[in-house]
């Protein structure tokens, strides 16, 4: 049994706000302890569980993030950005490679939801994503693609508004929430002993759920984008098949959300090079 981690930090236990996520901050140095504590557990409830391999993907800003030396010494990390399917590298690697169960840890809302910072690959600027029609979350959008090559979300971790969002979009994963949503930069935080004990649990249980599955063929998908400036969608249809479906909006379409989920990269891309620092 081959697990994959995807590993997100603004849902990890103790972290409420920005100076806890930014790489460089004192704050930051400070959560990476418990991010990684967080992903730790994960490890060794999926060994508990039977697993043969676990594998991490470092998933937040720069990609390096998580504490490598105090990682358990039974699984590997990837770690560095500038990976082909970013938060979820390593689903679409072939045969053995390929895992039979992915796990969602340290995740978030959705931009534009409530939840502890709460946002979709960019901080700020984005206050939507829909596909087809249904509000996304980086936990929904990454799931799709993971179907795609027949791996199922088997557990989600993050804040109280994190787990009910995955049981929309993973409905038989498992759940652990670290923190209970005040606002977006405050919540009620359990400390890392009791949340490893958690997650560990959960974990355990989660990776019955690792059976690789038919691969899904959902497509085609319409993603729609939403802004906070009328001028960042001109930005967006700088990218081929983006167009304009709003004062504040664009939209595209893809077979595949392999090809949607790059398409969203590049749009990301681009409308971040085009926010000034002051407004935006």
């Amino acid at each position: 049994m081959r697990i994959l981690i995807s590993a997100d930090m603004e849902g990890a236990t103790g972290v409420t706000w920005p100076a806890d996520v930014l790489p460089g901050t004192e704050q930051w140095q400070r959560c990476r302890g418990m991010f990684t504590s967080d992903v730790n557990a994960a490890i060794a409830g999926f060994y508990d569980g039977g697993a043969d391999e676990v594998v991490v993907n470092e998933a937040h800003w720069t990609m390096r993030n998580l504490l490598l030396e105090q990682l358990d010494k039974r699984a590997e990390m990837l770690t560095g950005r500038h990976k082909d399917l970013s938060m979820v590298e390593g689903v679409q690697y072939e045969d053995h490679r390929r895992p039979d169960g992915i796990a969602f840890v340290g995740y978030h809302t959705g931009a534009g939801t409530e939840g502890v910072l709460a946002h979709t690959y960019l901080a700020n600027s984005i206050t939507g994503v829909w596909v087809n029609g249904e509000r996304a979350s980086e936990g929904r959008l990454n799931a799709l693609v993971a179907a795609e090559y027949g791996v199922p979300v088997v557990l989600v971790t993050g804040d109280d508004r994190t787990a009910l969002d995955a049981h929309t979009y993973a409905p038989d994963a498992y759940t652990v929430g670290v923190k209970d949503y005040v606002s977006r930069y405050a919540a009620v935080c359990r400390p890392p002993a009791r949340t490893a004990e958690d997650i560990r649990a959960a974990a355990k249980q989660a990776a019955a759920l690792a059976v690789r599955q038919e691969p899904a063929r959902g497509g085609p998908f319409s993603v729609e984008v939403e802004f906070d400036a009328a001028h960042l969608v001109g930005a967006a249809c700088v990218v081929p098949s983006v167009e304009r479906c709003g004062e504040r909006r664009v939209r595209y379409a893809a077979t595949t959300m392999y090809e949607g989920i790059r398409c969203f990269k590049a749009v990301t891309t681009l409308v971040s090079a085009a926010v000034e620092e002051q407004y935006g």
